[in-house]
Formats: structure tokens, C-alpha cells, sequence
């Protein structure tokens, strides 16, 4: 017996006696032998929560692939995407199909027949007691009956025709198709990884991480886009702002205001008497000009984008002052700007500023916030820690997420490790420590959690509430990867060469094989079968850019999910499916709407790329997960030969009398 006895003790507490360790011995077995269960991939989504909640639906192509594979020869093209469109929105494409058809009992039979068939060979590789889990409560049982009718054949198909006679008679086929159509959507995929960035630029972020509070197995591994809004939620003021500004700048504060209930009167009240005499058209938001507000709200939201930017310029520049070991003086801009001549001085240079016009600052003590400013930011701080979607949303992505993770050989994390010039895991020196690699990473995200859990108003809180700001824009921040985040210069400054955000080492090495190997030795990970999963910088598709990096050893998935970026990249993002036949990248195409979708049938199209194919179906004996459950069925056997040899004492249920 290897297990310690006080570990076998609380693993008792789970099986109280013999029977039921030994049932559970025999489930794990079995559950080995099962095909592996898919997983999806996703980065970068960027608040486009109907992509993405179709990308859910469809099961990133898995469910259209099952349905060509069951009734490719016996339906046409035009039935095929009917069928598929009723998956993924049964409540919406029932209506309309209802309208068109009037053979409803031909119409409910051949549908749930059709159904049951795709969701028999979707269950087939897991286990009864994940089914059960993922079957609904009001229709779960009848469709655990049909299940089972479907695997028995012609033994079961007097009784399952006469169940489907009974629901026909209640009235009840609509509740079933739905509730198998969203059981489909379930099982196609046995769990999500998001490698970052849920937040900013799209729409409807609060919709996407309400999807995935809703999803039955999820993990996230953050994103500089993420840390940003966690650090609002935390209470850095840094964050706040650009939270703030970022909305504005995509002029989408649809989430802040109607996904979170945060009030953005004040700043519009602030700028409206600051600003209303400013002309200046450098804070226009980044969207296209059919998707412009109009006249009145185009100026309002510029003025308002002006208005926070200048006060979160104050309010970095007041955290580095009282950071001094961020060693970010440099990126004080404010405090270098000339207001008599319109100039700022940057690494010895002077540059003109497009825009002077500076209503709220002071020229003597620039980064000093007015009273008005101060009183708006206690306003919008009060907003934002009052607001419970919010927190909840936040808690969650603390509970689901860190900033790495490994799944069955693959190192996934958002951006970067830092990387030095030679190829090697860069020690970097943050706080009075000397780190690198995993443990750099563990230390950061314990920092996270501080901030996010400590106790307020203590040192170690208020620094790791800063350090949140730190690794949304800091250099050495993994997130991030770069050296500096030149927001002031981008809207003040003409020259693009002072624009330039150079990248670390990490990006100029990715393509190594040997640093990827080193990075994966230092995560405990051997190097011959696994790889690194990365978002964050999107692959430029259109000019020929690969994501398979390193001979395969590590896979760049960010390519365009955000609208924002579907122009640079030439597509709409990639996924990666890992299942029984190994890892696939597909390449995906731009989603029009869930309108044509519902409508006109028309579904996310796709490209598969076999990046690495199994010669054989892996089951999940062969990969890292069943090494872990096989590691459970040694302490199970350890325990059940304490049971059997009186070392631990059975207990049992009360026999009902």
C-alpha cells in the first residue's frame, strides 16, 4: 500500500465501504476503454457571443459532420442543413418549419427518429453516468429510454414507437425536439478551453461568459483583455478607465451599461462640461462608417472617449510614481508634455501633438485629478463594485481560469513565457523576486487572486490591485509580451514609427523547436508528444502566415474570431479539436448572423486542417487524463484492502424499514 492512511481516510468519506469502492473500480476500468471524448479550443472570442454561441450550437462542425455522416446518402443538401439548423435552434426553426409543413405526425416521427440517431452515435463514447448528468430533467428519462431503444434495434422498436406515440398524443413532440437538440449540443463536446480574451471590441462579452457559466465543463486561461475588466472588478482605478475607454473606442458600451448596469451618465455629464468646445476628431471610434451612431451620439461618444483617456493617462502615471519597482517612468507622458508649445518630449525626441486642447490638467502637477475627475472616478468605481453580474462574471473567470493550464499534453496559456535573447526562459526580477517560467506564472496568478479575493485596504492587496494594471500593459507581463503599450501615442502623436509595440523574444523564438522543448520541461511536460496551444496575436491568414509553429510543437489558434480583426487576418478565427482521431485545426470562415442562420439555414463554413493524426482511435486509457484515473484506481484498491483487512471501518446506509 503506497497511499498514506490519512489521505485513504478522506477518500473513505467519498466510499463509505467495500461495495462501493469496488463499483467504482469496475466504472473506472471501463471507462478506459472508452474513445476519447472531444474538446475544443477557442481564443481570442472578443465579446462576439453570436459566433460564438453558434460555434457552441454547431459544436465547431462536429454536428453538421455526424449529420453528412448518418444521412448523406439519404437526404438532400437542402434537408441536411434544415436538420442541422433545427439543432442548433430548435426553438426558432420549429416555428417556421411547422409553418411550411402540414404532415406534422410524418414530420415529428422522422425528425425525432433522426435526432435519437445522431444523439445515440454522439453518447456512444461516454458513460451512462455523464449522460444522465447531461440529459435534461423534464425530458431526460424519455430520452434515456429512446437511447436505448435505438441500441437494442428491433428488440425495442414496438415500445419506442409507441412512446413516441404517447408524446405525439400529448402534445408534447415540440418539448422533445428541443430538449434533444439541446442534449446534441451538449454531448458533441465534452469540454471548452478558452486560451483568453473573452472581453473587449465585440458586442456582447456578458452573453459569451453567461454561455459559458452555463456550459457543464469549461476552463479559461486569462487574457490581457480579461485581466483588465478582472482589475476593474478588483478595484484598480488603472484598469477601470480602460475598461472605459476601450468600450468607447469601439464604441460598444453595450456591455458595460445594459450587460452590467454600470451608469455612464456622470462621464457623459463630465464631458459634456469639459469638453464641449473640443473639436478634435483623434478619439472617433474604430468602427466602420455604416455602423456609425449618429451625428449627436458620434460626438457625444467622442468627447466622452477623450475625457476618460485623459484621466486614466493620470491615473497609470500616479501608479508608477508609487511603483517604482514596475521601473515604467519612462511611460510617463503627461509629465513630459511642453502645454506652452503643444510638444512632448519621448526618449529624447520632441514630438507635435495632433491634439492640445487639455481642459482638466494642470501644466504644474499634470497627472493631479481635478475634483470633478476625482468625484467622477468615485462615482464610476461605486458602479462598478456594485454591480453582481459583474462579480459574479469575474468570480467565475477566477474559479474556471489561471494563467496557464495543461489538458492531456497541451500547455495552454494566452500569450507568452518570457524569453530571453538566446532562447532560454528569461529570470525575471518583479517585486524582490527572482523568477522564470512555471513558477514566474504561479506566482503571478497568485497575485491575481489576491487582488481579487484579499483583504481591501491592506499593502499586500493594494499592491497586487496595482499589479493587475501591471499585467494587463506591463513588459514582463505574459499577457501582454511586449515592451511598452503606446495608447498615448497612437492618438496624439503622427509619426507610426513611435506607434511600434515590439514584441518579446517569445514571439521571435515560437517557431524553435528547441525553445518550445525547454518551455515544456519547465512545466513537467515531456517534450515528445506535447505541445503548446497560444491566442493573443492573430495569425495573418491572407499573407500566407502558418499556425503550426515549431514543427508542430506549438499551435497559434487566434485568427480573427473579433470582427475587428477579420480584415488583417483574411479569416474568422481557428479552433482545435482534439478527439479519437487526433488534433484538427479548422480554419473558419465569417459567421453572417443568427438571423441567416435560422433563416436561411446558413451555417459557420469551415476548413479542417489534420495537424496531427492518430494512427489509431485513442481511447482514454491512452491519453493524460487516463493516467490520472488510472492513478484513482490504485488508491481505490488500496482502500477496498484497508476495508478488507479492518484497517478502515465500513460504514452503511440505514436499511429503510
Amino acid at each position: 500500500m503506497k497511499n498514506d492512511p490519512k489521505y485513504l481516510k478522506l477518500l473513505s468519506n467519498r466510499f463509505p465501504n467495500a461495495a462501493q469502492v469496488g463499483k467504482e473500480i469496475i466504472l473506472l476500468e471501463a471507462l478506459l476503454s472508452l474513445p476519447k471524448s472531444p474538446e475544443l479550443f477557442i481564443s481570442d472570442i472578443h465579446g462576439e457571443h453570436e459566433t460564438f454561441q453558434h460555434m457552441l450550437r454547431n459544436g465547431s462542425g462536429l454536428i453538421r459532420q455526424k449529420i453528412s455522416d448518418l444521412f448523406g446518402e439519404t437526404l438532400s443538401e437542402k434537408d441536411l442543413r434544415r436538420l442541422a439548423a433545427l439543432i442548433y435552434y430548435p426553438h426558432e426553426k420549429l416555428q417556421i418549419i411547422k409553418k411550411e409543413n402540414n404532415d406534422w405526425e410524418s414530420f415529428y416521427t422522422s425528425t425525432i427518429e433522426r435526432l435519437i440517431s445522431i444523439a445515440y452515435e454522439l453518447t456512444s463514447i461516454y458513460t451512462k453516468r455523464k449522460i444522465d448528468r447531461l440529459l435534461s430533467r423534464e425530458y431526460g428519462l424519455i430520452i434515456s429510454e429512446l437511447l436505448q431503444g435505438e441500441a437494442l434495434g428491433e428488440r425495442r422498436s414496438a415500445y419506442n414507437e409507441r412512446l413516441l406515440k404517447a408524446v405525439m398524443e400529448i402534445g408534447a413532440c415540440d418539448k422533445l425536439i428541443i430538449a434533444l437538440a439541446e442534449f446534441i449540443q451538449r454531448i458533441a463536446i465534452s469540454k471548452i478551453h478558452v486560451i483568453g480574451d473573452i472581453y473587449d471590441r465585440g458586442p456582447g462579452a456578458e452573453t459569451v461568459m453567461d454561455s459559458l457559466i452555463d456550459y457543464h465543463a469549461v476552463d479559461i486561461q486569462w487574457g490581457n483583455h480579461d485581466i483588465v475588466w478582472m482589475g476593474a472588478a478588483s478595484g484598480s482605478l488603472a484598469c477601470m478607465a480602460n475598461v472605459i475607454r476601450l468600450s468607447l473606442r469601439y464604441a460598444n458600451t453595450d456591455t458595460l451599461e445594459k450587460g452590467y448596469g454600470i451608469n455612464l451618465i456622470p462621464l457623459a455629464s463630465f464631458a459634456l462640461e469639459h469638453y464641449k468646445e473640443d473639436e478634435s476628431l483623434i478619439f472617433n471610434p474604430k468602427v466602420n462608417a455604416e455602423d456609425l451612431l449618429n451625428e449627436s451620439e458620434h460626438w457625444l461618444n467622442r468627447i466622452m472617449h477623450k475625457a476618460i483617456s485623459i484621466i486614466q493617462f493620470k491615473l497609470e502615471e500616479q501608479l508608477i510614481d508609487r511603483r517604482p519597482d514596475f521601473r515604467l517612468t519612462h511611460r510617463k507622458m503627461l509629465s513630459n508634455i511642453n502645454f506652452a508649445t503643444g510638444e512632448i518630449l519621448i526618449e529624447g525626441k520632441n514630438y507635435k501633438l495632433k491634439d492640445s486642447y487639455f481642459p482638466t490638467i494642470d501644466p504644474a502637477d499634470p497627472t493631479r485629478l481635478s475634483r470633478e475627475e476625482q468625484d467622477l472616478v468615485e462615482q464610476l468605481s461605486e458602479s462598478f463594485q456594485q454591480s453582481r453580474r459583474l462579480k459574479e462574471h469575474v468570480q467565475f473567470l477566477f474559479e474556471k481560469g489561471s494563467m496557464y493550464h495543461i489538458s492531456n499534453d497541451c500547455l495552454l496559456f494566452h500569450g507568452s513565457i518570457p524569453i530571453d535573447q538566446n532562447g532560454d526562459l528569461a529570470l525575471v526580477e518583479m517585486l524582490g523576486k527572482k523568477l522564470k517560467g512555471r513558477k514566474y506564472l504561479d506566482f503571478l496568478d497568485k497575485i491575481a487572486r489576491e487582488a481579487f479575493s484579499g483583504m481591501v485596504g491592506t499593502a499586500e492587496n493594494d499592491l497586487a490591485v496595482d499589479m493587475m494594471w501591471y499585467l494587463w500593459a506591463g513588459p514582463q507581463s505574459p499577457l501582454f509580451g511586449k515592451d511598452k503599450m503606446t495608447t498615448f501615442e497612437r492618438y496624439f502623436i503622427n509619426d507610426p514609427t513611435i506607434h511600434q509595440e515590439a514584441k518579446g523574444y517569445y514571439y521571435y523564438y515560437r517557431d524553435d523547436a528547441a525553445t518550445v522543448n525547454k518551455i515544456l520541461e519547465d512545466f513537467g511536460l515531456e517534450t515528445e508528444n506535447s505541445i503548446i496551444i497560444n491566442g493573443h496575436v492573430p495569425v495573418v491568414v491572407k499573407k500566407g502566415e502558418n499556425p503550426i509553429k515549431a514543427n508542430g510543437k506549438l499551435i497559434v489558434i487566434d485568427g480573427g474570431f473579433a470582427k475587428a480583426y477579420q480584415s488583417h487576418t483574411g479569416i474568422a478565427g481557428y479552433t482545435l479539436i482534439f478527439d479519437d482521431r487526433g488534433k484538427q485545426i479548422i480554419a473558419h470562415l465569417p459567421f453572417e448572423s443568427t438571423e441567416k442562420a435560422i433563416e436561411d439555414e446558413i451555417d459557420i463554413l469551415s476548413s479542417e486542417t489534420l495537424y496531427s493524426y492518430s494512427d489509431k482511435p485513442l481511447k482514454v486509457a491512452d491519453i493524460r487524463d487516463g493516467d490520472k484515473i488510472k492513478d484513482m484506481i490504485e488508491d481505490l484498491k488500496d482502500l477496498l484492502s484497508c476495508y478488507r483487512s479492518g484497517l478502515l471501518t465500513e460504514r452503511f446506509q440505514p436499511l429503510e424499514s
